[in-house]
């Protein structure tokens, strides 16, 4: 059998699916006029070299739109670089590239300027998808990009700025990227960085743009060694978190401890210093694999720039990752947080012979934790054996910080079938307010966005 990490609640689904009218527990709230929308991996055939490495498979979009208190409809959409295009039978979009590389962005997607935008990191351009989930082609902002993009951004609530931090391996340096509230790109910046290193997600305060330079580098040995994804952890690559001025472009850089940061949670500036809410881990990537490295903790750095200190705080010790909060605080002094609980990923493949259910209760009772950080508590709202959870997506409704909704996939074991599930963030605990019952499986991925029309 060919190993391959599309397993349990990542394997992929192989059909794209139209639904409308979608059945409904609960009352959706009137206000949420939009579309939710989520990317993740899902190859177009296990047996293809995409499906060697949880991160490269092709990208599809899943997508839920509501109105007026209604579920007008499901979508599914495989992203359409010309590799996918060609396999299903269509012409390619575009020939635009960056380096060459065209890859179907698997990461995550966002609404930018009236765009819906795949995104992906590592050097390849995002792709524009229509307002239904079809794929227009790959993006460089009307020629505003010199590079690839990023799969995070962070945007500045009070300028309108969406930030972006993107690397890729043939490069000396990152680049640091803003657009406008229009989806321009008004200013590019290069970081010099040595080792070509993974760079996932970053933070971004009022004051500045919080770099992670940590120890997973490009790695050419495992390259020529045929690794699907040749990044190692490099304990000769020294580590240490940037604090690039948004008002100078100056960098300011503080050691920390070696370890590794997939996701930001917020950040924001206390007087001189910068705290930074994230997800760490001891290691990742060891010898180029991913689930090796030790689990992730909910930890807070505290850095200060001009004594050159860093102190590092544990928030919560629970294996946990997807950080999301009230982006109307992103950069700010804020209070709530939430994430899933998670198991340790993994790109091995379990043996035939393994026993699923001999494994603890544990490992398939999926969690949703809402942290509150000024009192230190957090409340865990849990879902059934085998009902696994994605990330949990804040969506605001009234003017305090949690007055809001908290949107997330949930896997239905007893419809063999996926939720959207709409939880109240002030009574997280409790009841759905709705449950949108979606007519197909929807696999664990990545990340997603609410987008409201």
């Amino acid at each position: 059998m060919t190993s391959h990490p599309y397993r349990d609640g990542f394997a992929p689904v192989t059909e794209e699916i139209t639904a409308y009218d979608l059945e409904v527990t609960g009352r959706i709230p009137a206000e949420l006029n939009g579309r939710y929308l989520r990317n993740g991996p899902n190859p177009l055939s296990l047996d293809d070299p995409s499906a060697s490495h949880l991160f490269l498979g092709e990208g599809m979009i899943h997508g839920v739109r509501l109105r007026d208190g209604r579920a007008e409809w499901y979508r599914n959409r495989w992203v359409r670089n010309a590799a996918v295009a060609r396999r299903l039978g269509e012409e390619p979009r575009s020939t635009l590239t960056h380096e060459g590389m065209d890859f179907a962005p698997n990461t995550h997607v966002l609404g930018i300027a009236g765009r819906t935008l795949a995104t992906v990191e590592a050097g390849a351009l995002p792709y524009e998808m229509s307002y239904e989930l079809d794929t227009i082609g790959p993006c460089d902002f009307d020629g505003g990009l010199p590079g690839g993009f990023a799969a995070h951004t962070h945007l500045d609530p009070a300028t309108g700025e969406l930030h972006a931090m993107a690397y890729f391996f043939g490069w000396d340096h990152h680049q640091h990227i803003v657009l406008d509230d229009k989806g321009t790109v008004v200013r590019t910046r290069d970081i010099p960085i040595a080792d070509a290193p993974m760079l996932h997600d970053f933070a971004l305060t009022e004051k500045y743009v919080v770099i992670y330079d940590l120890p997973v580098t490009f790695s050419m040995a495992h390259a020529e060694q045929g690794a699907s994804l040749p990044y190692a952890w490099n304990p000769g690559h020294a580590s240490r978190v940037g604090l690039l001025s948004r008002a100078t472009g100056e960098v300011s850089w503080v050691e920390v401890p070696p370890c590794w940061v997939f996701h930001t949670l917020n950040a924001y500036d206390d007087g001189d210093q910068v705290v930074v809410d994230l997800v760490r881990y001891p290691q990742r990537f060891v010898d180029a694999r991913l689930d090796l490295g030790g689990t992730p903790t909910l930890d807070r750095w505290r850095v200060d720039p001009v004594a050159g200190t860093f102190t590092e705080t544990r928030l919560d010790d629970r294996a946990q990752e997807f950080p999301r909060m009230d982006e109307r605080l992103t950069g700010r002094p804020y209070r709530y947080g939430y994430t899933a609980a998670a198991r340790d990923l993994i790109d091995v493949v379990y043996p035939d012979d393994t026993e699923l259910e001999d494994l603890p209760d544990e490992a398939f009772d999926n969690t949703l934790i809402k942290h509150d950080l000024a009192a230190g508590t957090q409340q865990a709202r849990q879902f059934g054996r085998g009902a696994y959870v994605g990330e949990p997506v804040f969506v605001p409704s009234g003017e305090a910080e949690d007055d809001g909704y908290v949107l997330t996939f949930v896997n239905n074991p007893d419809r063999g079938a996926a939720d959207l599930v709409i939880l109240p963030a002030q009574d997280f605990t409790g009841d759905p307010v709705a449950t949108v019952h979606l007519p197909v499986r929807v696999p664990l991925g990545f990340h997603g966005s609410w987008v409201a029309d």
